[in-house]
């Protein structure tokens, strides 16, 4: 049977053949023109770059058509179909409906990422399938993404909102007026740290988002720095003057500034101060009491740093790829006992993406931590602006001490 199709392919390869020197006599002797392509070399190209693996398969289990993408993507080995694809492209062209069949790899290296592949098999009639395989594998971790978002989400929210529901039936069943005035004060502390919940991950949201980064302008360093540690600062001293639950945790005097640097980049301002202020309250809230918190200005090529150093508990290595993403908590008890929220680290990676820098970070358990925010450098007055959006940036990690930044060993996109 195959030779019979191969005699009638030459034999239609011929007749064409023919049929076009006909048509080229039977047009006269007029000038030559260029021939473009047939539909059927058009066809071909089609199939070849696609994105998608692309087979057709006979009723006798034959490749007759295939491209490179489907022997990448599993569809097609050593010129024939896969054996999950085989049997169903059998059952499809003896009449049966179209199908969907999982191509997805059974293992994949350690320290990668578990591929997705799916094929549609659908029917050409005569006896003829036709298989569109996909790599799946973005939209499905993207969906996890999702689902874990929107279950972290739920559980952070969780937390408070219980908490004010409990304070709040201690207040109705208090008499004595002191007991009145602590559980109003829990309730007033339990819904600052719901307002900062939301107000995360609305900014988060919008970071992550299709919203454009605002025009980028020409941004002071030193005032990014100097209005980052005020923001830090007036919270903590406002509990400590009211001797409310965050009593003692005043940064005053915690931070170590390097001299001005009379650097600038070019950037969005509100968004710098968000993301220098969110590694200062970090670097402090995880800093023993009284231990300074250092913050040291440079210029490196075409690059601007800003590096937080605590001499804190640290982050251990298997952490430190992770306190980027979410949500993630090194010591979850620590971190709801200060107020935190899980999502300011994140947020200073996607705010650093967002002016196509990075973020780095170097750790010690015991010894302390840096983390090095570095965007580019606003241009000299007489150069032109280069644009920035959509540049490729992430987070790194860097095995170097603390304060000293060489190449990442580690680097990675948006989460």
């Amino acid at each position: 049977m195959l030779v019979t199709v191969v005699v009638a392919l030459v034999a239609a390869t011929l007749g064409a053949v023919v049929g076009a020197a006909a048509v080229r006599r039977r047009a006269g002797a007029g000038p030559e023109r260029s021939r473009g392509p047939t539909v059927a070399e058009l066809l071909a190209r089609l199939v070849r770059r696609s994105q998608s693996g692309i087979a057709v398969i006979n009723r006798f289990g034959d490749v007759v058509l295939s491209n490179e993408r489907a022997e990448a993507l599993g569809a097609v080995v050593d010129a024939r179909p896969a054996p999950r694809l085989a049997a169903a492209a059998e059952k499809v062209a003896a009449g049966g409906e179209a199908c969907e069949v999982d191509l997805s790899p059974a293992s994949h290296p350690p320290g990668s990422t578990p591929q997705t592949i799916v094929a549609h098999v659908r029917s050409l009639g005569d006896g003829f399938v036709v298989v569109d395989a996909t790599d799946t594998s973005a939209a499905v971790r993207l969906e996890a993404v999702r689902r874990d978002f929107v279950a972290n989400v739920g559980h952070e929210l969780k937390t408070p909102v219980g908490a004010l529901a409990v304070l709040a039936e201690a207040v109705l069943d208090a008499d004595d007026p002191d007991e009145v005035a602590h559980f109003a004060t829990r309730i007033l502390n339990e819904s600052h740290r719901l307002g900062a919940l939301v107000t995360e991950l609305i900014s988060l949201s919008r970071l992550q988002g299709a919203d454009r980064l605002p025009e980028l302008v020409r941004v002071d360093v030193d005032e990014v720095l100097a209005e980052a540690i005020h923001r830090v600062r007036v919270p903590a001293e406002a509990a400590a003057s009211a001797g409310g639950d965050d009593a003692g945790s005043d940064p005053r005097g915690r931070f170590l500034l390097d001299e001005p640097s009379g650097l600038e980049v070019a950037g969005d301002r509100t968004l710098l101060v968000t993301a220098l202020a969110n590694l200062l309250e970090n670097a402090v809230a995880y800093s023993p009491e009284g231990t300074p918190v250092s913050v040291r200005r440079r210029r490196q090529g075409d690059r601007v740093e800003i590096s937080v150093t605590d001499r804190g508990i640290g982050i251990a290595p298997e952490h430190q790829q992770r306190v980027f993403e979410r949500f993630f908590r090194v010591d979850p008890a620590r971190s709801r006992a200060t107020g935190g929220t899980g999502l300011g680290l994140a947020i200073v990676k996607h705010v650093a993406a967002n002016h196509g820098g990075e973020v780095r970070l170097w750790s010690e358990p015991g010894v302390g931590s840096t983390f090095t925010l570095r965007v580019p450098a606003a241009p000299a007055e007489d150069e032109p602006e280069t644009p920035l959006h959509g540049l490729e940036a992430g987070l790194a990690l860097t095995t170097a001490g603390p304060g000293t930044h060489p190449t990442p060993s580690v680097t990675g996109g948006t989460t």
